[in-house]
């Protein structure tokens, strides 16, 4: 189990440094909009982003 974790974890990193190594500009804007976006919208997408990514691995497993 602790293998399957540390592998999901190390994917996670590799998917996440692929936007700023392949667009630093683009980035950069990204994360300024989002500084911009409200607590509540911001928190709308993280639940909505976690529900995907679990009804993903249900159905990948």
């Amino acid at each position: 189990m602790w293998q399957s974790l540390a592998t999901a974890l190390c994917l996670v990193l590799v998917i996440e440094g692929l936007m700023p190594f392949l667009a630093p500009d683009r980035w950069k804007r990204m994360l300024t909009g989002v500084a911009q976006i409200s607590d509540s919208q911001l928190r709308i997408v993280g639940f909505c982003s976690m529900l995907i990514g679990t009804l993903l691995l249900y159905l990948v497993r």
